[in-house]
């Protein structure tokens, strides 16, 4: 009786331990669980057939039975391994490629222009994640009381918060020891990093974080997760703040097909890692203080599908017509109170220009494609390095914003320290239009230069302001721009370039009155604004 007790007691002991650290989902269609089942069998056989050997047969008869179960062993274990994968075969694009297609729904004729609001430089969102880390690590050196016992977590995640762009992310236990003597307390705060002014600010909590990635047992992070959602598969959580300031982790759930094949985002799991109270959503009913739903890699993934599945699975692989993929790489930009991922789309010929590019709402999944064919982004952000290869600067990912009406690359290039030394702008239509100017000058400055009117060196107190009658009017192209030079009834000469006022210019009649700011420094006075 004791060697068919034994081996229960001693699985089910196992067993527990490995679901304990292995944390595996209780559901058929994870992969993990099935490694988990697979794994407490295998546990199951060894420990009864120790225990059977102790029995009081013949040596050559126990002998004889092992090897019998084992062959019986070797075949079960290939055999339901076999069967998953025949079960994913089935799932496969070759017999579902319009399943994958249609896995993200795509407004397949968006117009930028339309969609993307002009750009507001005092509203944008300059710092990348890596100069964001710089200063919220300097933020907490200057905690003293803290550093030797929390570090800085480096998830910096991008939300809105209260009409500011900004990263927020949490402290960390430093390390197992610092755990033990902090836990009572838990994490004392988090970082907010303003990403349009760089004000970095660390939020002391009257109560500290208890669960958390870097906490160990019951209070660990996906341990809590794993107790509370037993069938539940989780994507990779977010540290986001609610509207009064209060901190939550965003894990999205997801729903997969076959074992581990199409997976789609259902819904979020909110944690309050200071109680640890949990409340799921289904997808339809986030609130709207959540930003990140959506994870980018899974959104690229599908975005993906549906570039490549659309003539079927065989024209995939052979013929290839219309068949289109993202570009390596993505960044977010923020509108309308949302988070959007952005990526260039090009043809699966990989070459150094897009076909147009996506924006897809990271809360909602509500994905346009833009068919503006330009750029592709390492290619901008080489085109701009170029421009300063004595320094070797080193461009950021893109920021894609909408300046004077047209889809335009806004980089930072940076040197080895990781300061940001200067802005460039390249023409997403043409990324051999760049222009770059130094940071120390602001970025309206450098926008200003890139189109043609920079007044970064220009005395407010030299400006003019008036109202001048048009006598005649000429143009004349210079590098590629096409100048407007205007002669009033003084005979007063100005210049201004078409790219400030595309859709003004070429209205322009003698004899018009117009009010405009210049600068008086030559014989042709350089307007910088015409004004209403």
């Amino acid at each position: 009786m004791k060697h068919k007790i034994m081996p229960i007691i001693i699985t089910i002991i196992l067993g527990a331990l490995l679901y304990y650290f292995m944390l595996p989902p209780l559901n058929l269609n994870a992969p993990l669980f099935w490694a988990f089942a697979l794994t407490i069998f295998v546990i199951y056989f060894i420990s009864s057939e120790i225990y059977k050997l102790k029995t009081n047969e013949n040596i050559i008869t126990k002998i004889e039975k092992t090897v019998t179960r084992t062959s019986y062993i070797l075949l079960l274990v290939p055999g339901v391994i076999g069967f998953i994968l025949l079960i994913n075969v089935i799932n496969t694009p070759l017999f579902n490629s319009s399943k994958y297609y249609n896995r993200i729904i795509i407004k397949e004729d968006g117009v930028f222009e339309e969609d993307v609001n002009e750009v507001d430089f005092k509203a944008l969102p300059l710092l990348d994640k890596d100069s964001s880390q710089k200063l919220g690590d300097r933020v907490m050196g200057q905690m003293t009381e803290l550093v030797s016992q929390f570090r800085v977590s480096d998830l910096y995640t991008q939300i809105n918060y209260k009409s500011d762009i900004v990263r927020v992310t949490p402290l960390e236990y430093a390390n197992v020891i610092k755990y033990f003597t902090n836990r009572k307390g838990g994490v004392k705060g988090y970082i907010i990093l303003n990403s349009v002014t760089g004000k970095a600010e660390l939020v002391k909590l009257d109560k500290g974080m208890k669960y958390m990635p870097s906490a160990l047992f019951n209070e660990n992070l996906h341990r809590k997760l794993r107790f509370s959602f037993p069938f539940e598969n989780f994507g990779t959580e977010k540290f986001e703040l609610d509207n009064d300031g209060n901190p939550f982790w965003i894990i999205p759930t997801i729903k997969y097909v076959g074992v581990g094949l199409r997976p789609e985002v259902t819904g979020v799991v909110t944690l309050n890692p200071i109680t640890g109270e949990t409340t799921k959503y289904n997808a339809e009913e986030v609130p709207t203080w959540i930003d990140h739903v959506h994870q980018p890699s899974l959104l690229l993934e599908q975005v993906d599908d549906w570039g490549k599945y659309a003539k079927g699975y065989f024209n995939s692989i052979f013929g290839q017509k219309g068949v289109i993929a993202t570009t390596e790489g993505y960044n977010y930009t923020v509108m309308n109170d949302d988070v959007y991922l952005y990526t260039g789309i090009t043809s699966v010929a990989s070459d150094e220009s897009n076909i147009g590019f996506i924006l897809s709402n990271l809360r909602t999944k509500e994905t346009v494609f833009y068919p503006v064919s330009g750029a592709e982004e390492y290619s901008a952000m080489a085109s701009a390095e170029g421009q300063v290869q004595q320094m070797k600067y080193r461009a950021t990912f893109p920021l894609l914003i909408n300046l004077n009406n047209k889809p335009t690359y806004l980089l930072s290039l940076k040197d080895n320290a990781g300061l940001v030394k200067m802005y460039a702008f390249v023409d997403v239509v043409d990324y051999q239009k760049v222009v770059v100017s130094d940071a120390k000058d602001g970025i309206e400055a450098a926008a200003l230069s890139y189109l043609g009117n920079d007044e970064r060196y220009v005395d407010e107190n030299k400006v003019i302001t008036k109202d001048i009658t048009i006598s005649k009017i000429k143009t004349t192209m210079i590098d590629g721009t096409t100048y407007y030079y205007l002669v009033d009834n003084n005979n007063n000469k100005y210049k201004v370039s078409i790219k400030i006022y595309p859709n003004l210019l070429p209205f322009l009649e003698n004899g018009q009155k117009i009010n405009v700011s210049f600068k008086e420094e030559t014989d042709v006075y350089e307007i910088l604004k015409i004004n209403d």
